[in-house]
């Protein structure tokens, strides 16, 4: 457990980077930083369940510019961990046990808005010392404040990570016994709601037809790829 803990830690740090620090591959998106960590873990097919569930629900909220999101990359490495973790402990598996990890670790999530923002707030300040060390000509201080915001962002990434997994390990345990057939019932249409929420969002936001004709072509195939696997 230990191990897929500290797996899944390393895999968050480098997608969290890749958000907005460093790279941008687009590794830290839900659909791809999911299936990463549950292969690193031995479940895959959880990751790639998980991913295209929290892809589709906050498709429209992308860390562009001063736009802060909801950390949908951290929630979605978190609760394929806890999805795996939590199957083998619990000795549980299905779709159920999925949807109650995701559905705990989205509100949790929440806070990696206020850790990201911190970050961004702590690396404005960092400007001024570079340019204090640049008017200085010490090109070593500049390069540190440049490590010092890399960091920053680091923290963010893993304590969002742990927040979300540190709540998940404490509340889903509880809640399992409780939730688990009300959530074979209605399974169905809880993979539904998330998928409409993020399309909801979505169209709301696009005034151009064309560009609603190509966002719903490329919903439709997530969504079938979502039912497939």
């Amino acid at each position: 457990m230990i191990v897929s803990l500290l797996l899944g830690a390393l895999v968050s740090l480098v997608c969290g980077l890749d958000r907005v620090a460093i790279l941008q591959i687009m590794i830290s998106r839900p659909i791809v930083a999911a299936p990463l960590v549950a292969l690193i873990l031995g479940e895959p097919q959880i990751g790639l369940q998980i991913g295209v569930m929290v892809e589709l629900l906050w498709l429209a909220r992308l860390p562009v510019g001063a736009a802060v999101p909801p950390d949908d990359t951290q929630v979605a490495i978190a609760s394929s961990v806890l999805a795996i973790i939590l199957g083998r402990t619990l000795n549980a598996s299905g779709i159920e046990l999925l949807l109650l990890c995701l559905l705990v670790a989205i509100p949790l999530g929440k806070v990696g808005q206020y850790f990201d923002r911190y970050a961004r707030q702590y690396n404005v300040r960092l400007i001024k010392q570079v340019d204090l060390a640049l008017d200085r000509g010490s090109l070593l201080q500049a390069e540190l404040q440049h490590l010092r915001g890399l960091t920053s962002f680091s923290l963010a990434a893993i304590g969002t990570y742990a927040i979300v997994l540190v709540g998940g390990l404490l509340i889903i345990p509880f809640l399992w016994p409780l939730l688990q057939q009300p959530l074979s019932y209605s399974s169905a249409w809880v993979q539904l709601a998330l998928p409409l929420v993020g399309i909801a969002v979505i169209l709301g936001t696009i005034n151009v037809s064309r560009a609603i004709t190509l966002f719903c072509a490329s919903f439709c195939m997530s969504f079938l790829l979502m039912w497939l696997v």
